[in-house]
């Protein structure tokens, strides 16, 4: 019958419904029933184990840890938001800029978001190295600190060395979705601008920001939700020390369930962070639907 949707149709929305359903889906909902039973390595690979309800919930809340890790990695997230939107959107105004090699160094920038976590951790726990570390070596040449900084093992300093190295890691990342926004930005405005009289901070301020605040608050999202995944790279410099002071949520979840083999309660703090990227994927959602209406 002319107009109805064929089998075929059904087929092709099935296989991706079933994909999401089985790879997104299923790991979400079997992190939530471990989150609600107690599981040890005795029943790990078995369904049925004690409803314990909410109680891996209140255990969470109370432990001093989680209060300490939750701050860090409200902390680690604002700082790298602020930071990467910033900055990506100060070189993606540089590089939009008509000189030689623009596109060619943009592109070698993008290369270091193309690099595995674990070595762009690897990477800077070489550069924050109290004895031979790059960082301190520079600091003193220009005489900037008087005795070496223990970037990766003060409490004090910790996060900041972990947060420094994320923002450098992701920060092309923002740069490249703010460079495509900034082409969509009819020419003839900053022309007609000029005509007025207005200079660069005016156009600026009055053509390209509320042109890319949009584009700003897609980023900022898909930022957030990339940042609340960190682990690999902080693994890989810290390991979410000393005494926590560099730890977040992801990496104490796999820290309760893999270490100290306290599933539920690893589920729990799963569970948590879930929950904080979930809300800002729903944000990130209708953001995208106000500005494919505008």
């Amino acid at each position: 019958m002319p107009g109805s949707p064929s089998a075929l149709l059904y087929v092709f929305l099935a296989l991706p419904i079933l994909y999401l359903l089985g790879f997104v889906g299923f790991p979400i909902v079997y992190n939530l029933m471990m989150s609600v039973q107690e599981v040890n390595l005795g029943n790990i690979t078995e369904f049925i184990r004690p409803f314990v309800g909410l109680d891996n919930y209140r255990t969470v809340i109370a432990d001093e840890s989680f209060q300490k890790v939750l701050v860090n990695t409200l902390l680690f997230v604002g700082c790298n938001v602020l930071a990467q939107v910033a900055i990506g959107l100060a070189v993606a105004l540089f590089f939009a800029q008509d000189f030689p090699g623009a596109g060619f160094m943009r592109g070698l920038l993008l290369c270091s978001w193309m690099l595995p976590a674990l070595v762009v951790g690897a990477l800077w726990k070489w550069i924050f190295a109290t004895e031979y570390g790059v960082a301190n070596y520079v600091l003193s040449a220009l005489h900037l600190i008087g005795s070496p900084i223990h970037w990766l093992s003060d409490p004090a300093v910790a996060l900041t060395s972990v947060t420094l190295a994320n923002i450098w890691f992701g920060m092309p990342f923002s740069m490249i979705l703010i460079a495509a926004a900034l082409t969509a930005i009819p020419k003839e405005h900053y022309e007609a601008a000029s005509l007025d009289g207005a200079g660069s901070t005016a156009r600026f301020w009055y053509i390209t920001l509320p042109a890319l605040k949009p584009a700003l608050l897609a980023v900022a999202c898909l930022v957030t939700i990339y940042t609340m995944r960190a682990f690999d790279l902080i693994f890989a410099m810290t390991q979410g020390g000393p005494l926590d002071a560099s730890n977040v949520l992801p990496l104490l979840s796999y820290q309760f369930s893999f270490k100290q083999f306290d599933f539920g309660t690893g589920s729990a703090m799963g569970s948590f962070a879930f929950l904080i990227v979930f809300g800002v994927a729903l944000l990130y959602v209708r953001t995208l639907k106000q500005e494919t209406a505008s």
